[in-house]
């Protein structure tokens, strides 16, 4: 019996040639990202360079208005009020004191003294057990996560659903934060994890639908809030209520440098009442991969003529956990279906979504495990 042997020149070769493709399919994948957020980040030094300029020349205009103002009146103590007011001034002036009186009858105010404003985060990193024993104290938390204010009564229910995969020590730190700040603005709530099994490219915006379909089937909700795991909220104003939905609440990110990366970024943490998400089909389904789910849904939304609402001033920075998408690949073909928003709109989303969970409830949340797979959303031909 004869033993083939392999010349190492040819073995060298074949390691060559292996380790130089799985280079190029890594580019392939990677590079696109890597470029847009190296031009966001050129982008952002020239805004925040703009409005250093533009806050230094209101500084320079406002001293010259005083300085008018003082040559006129010779006094500073008849100066108009507004002009001393800061936006941080105007954040806080709303909200009640500290000796505000509950009722129990009586529907929760917006603009509560438990809302303090911004809120230390705490990126260590903590297990499940021990943010489960922390909150599970509470004598209104009951299992699934569900809370509401016994000491008055909530003025709105809100579903958190939030995409899952591979983040689990993610989570803990996101409910560390996120409990509170539900709690403080007296909002009825409960978590939905949904988390994708099987080893197709990871899919937020199913899991998003997956979700609602599941939320609905638990209570009348009266809107959902789509919030990823790695964003956590920098101020407990930032009000997760549903008055104002459409909203994007994410709108300042850390990674982004506290600043907008265009106008129609729709991403992070967001959220829809639910006549709203029926209204717009939800999420598209076809998007297999991280990026473009957002834009699409911008798109519905706008072609529904609905309204986004943002937070105002500061209230909408969160810190983003530092993490890599891992195994994750970017969605290449998002471009030709943004492309086609309008036509798939009626034919892609909750309309043609099927699924078969495996649930489990747990102390702070509700597990919705699901396996993935194109076969599940099909897509007739535009």
């Amino acid at each position: 019996m004869r033993i083939l042997r392999i010349p190492n020149r040819s073995v060298f070769a074949l390691l060559f040639l292996f380790s130089l493709s799985s280079s190029f399919l890594y580019f392939i994948y990677v590079a696109p990202g890597l470029v847009n957020t190296y031009l966001f980040m050129v982008q952002a030094q020239g805004i925040m360079i703009r409005e250093s300029v533009k806050t230094m020349g209101s500084q320079m205009y406002e001293q010259v208005v005083r300085g008018t103002y003082v040559k006129m009146n010779n006094s500073l103590n008849d100066y108009p009020e507004d002009l001393n007011h800061s936006e941080a001034y105007l954040q806080t002036a709303t909200f009640l004191p500290e000796d505000f009186t509950y009722r129990a009858n009586l529907a929760c105010p917006e603009r509560l003294p438990s809302m303090k404003g911004p809120v230390d985060v705490n990126m260590t990193e903590i297990s499940l057990d021990e943010i489960e024993e922390l909150f599970s104290k509470d004598p209104y938390m009951q299992i699934g996560g569900h809370w509401k204010p016994r000491d008055c009564i909530p003025r709105w229910k809100v579903a958190i659903l939030i995409p899952f995969r591979n983040r689990h020590e993610h989570l803990p730190i996101l409910l560390r934060h996120l409990i509170p700040l539900l709690q403080h603005q007296r909002l009825e709530f409960a978590f939905y994890i949904i988390e994708q099994a099987g080893y197709h490219p990871f899919n937020r915006a199913m899991l998003f639908n997956v979700g609602f379909m599941e939320a609905l089937k638990d209570m009348d909700w009266d809107c959902v809030i789509f919030h990823d795991v790695d964003h956590i909220p920098e101020n407990d104003r930032n009000y997760y209520g549903c008055g104002e939905m459409p909203r994007h609440f994410a709108a300042k990110l850390d990674k982004y440098m506290y600043l907008l990366p265009y106008n129609e970024f729709f991403g992070g943490v967001s959220g829809l009442t639910v006549e709203q998400f029926k209204r717009i089909n939800g999420f598209p389904n076809a998007f297999w991969g991280w990026g473009g789910e957002d834009d699409d849904l911008w798109n519905r939304v706008q072609f529904a003529k609905l309204t986004v609402t943002r937070p105002e001033g500061d209230l909408g920075k969160y810190k983003s956990v530092p993490h890599h998408h891992r195994g994750e690949v970017q969605f290449l073909g998002r471009y030709a279906l943004l492309r086609h928003s309008k036509e798939r709109q009626l034919l892609d989303g909750l309309q043609n979504l099927k699924y078969f969970p495996n649930i489990t409830v747990e102390v702070l949340y509700k597990n919705i495990t699901v396996n993935l797979t194109p076969e599940l959303a099909p897509v007739s031909d535009y």
